[in-house]
């Protein structure tokens, strides 16, 4: 009896720029619109991928999630993009691996406790440990050797919070940490998608992991060279650390 092909890992990024660089190097590619989105399918490492972007917030991220799994039978989706850094220690040029979400914009109060996503009893989604662990020894990998402006980026681990909107002010990031932590809810990072994904994938039972190349502190300075930064830094991070995953997912 033949085995069964393994199902695709989609690999979702933010930017076009780190779609790019990998589409450029997919093996076979093939070209599907679904959704009004444009999916590329095809191979990266000796894996079957299908690449993606989120597009941005939380709901056009969502409706990508939905179809790269109910359309495209993916078994694992990989999210790669930027954010902004809120917690200590969080430094430009860092690397955030998401190991939970919350949605710092859900406040369904007083029907629900502030964060607590109704009906789900519970405000965090976790990634998949498995993936994220594999996800984070492969940044660690991928960034062995480079700097950014004189330093090693650090790789960090924790909590990252999503909301439909560009955080970008100091005053404003020390209420949104500050009500997140007082309940009990401490982001390394701030970003517009991945606690939507996250949700997404639990609905499906689908393995989900991101990594997020820290561009700013999310404070008065967060829109400054911006472009640079991606094309310059983050999308050659998530493209080294994309090929490094791949390639120990598939040993």
């Amino acid at each position: 009896m033949t085995a069964a092909a393994p199902a695709p890992i989609a690999i979702l990024s933010a930017l076009a720029e780190e779609q790019a660089g990998l589409i450029e190097v997919l093996e076979s590619p093939r070209r599907v619109e679904h959704a009004g989105r444009t999916f590329w399918c095809g191979r990266l490492c000796g894996q079957p991928v299908v690449l993606a972007l989120s597009r941005i917030g939380k709901v056009a991220a969502a409706t990508t999630a939905t179809a790269l799994i109910a359309h495209f039978g993916v078994g694992r989706i990989v999210f790669t993009g930027v954010a902004g850094g809120v917690g200590a220690g969080v430094q430009v040029g860092d690397v955030v691996v998401g190991t939970s979400y919350v949605q710092h914009d859900m406040d369904a109060s007083p029907l629900f406790p502030r964060y607590e996503v109704p009906l789900y009893g519970q405000a965090v989604f976790a990634g998949e440990v498995a993936l994220c662990a594999a996800l984070q020894s492969a940044t660690g990998q991928a960034l062995a050797g480079t700097l950014h402006q004189g330093r090693a980026p650090a790789v960090h681990c924790g909590l990252i919070a999503s909301g439909d909107r560009f955080v970008n002010g100091a005053s404003e990031v020390a209420a949104l940490v500050g009500a997140l932590t007082a309940a009990g809810h401490t982001p390394l990072a701030v970003e517009m998608e991945g606690a939507a994904v996250a949700q997404v994938c639990a609905d499906y039972g689908v393995p989900f992991a991101a990594v997020r190349t820290i561009s700013d502190r999310a404070d008065d300075s967060a829109h400054l060279d911006f472009s640079q930064f991606v094309n310059e830094v983050a999308s050659i991070y998530a493209r080294n650390i994309i090929h490094v995953l791949l390639s120990s997912l598939s040993k």
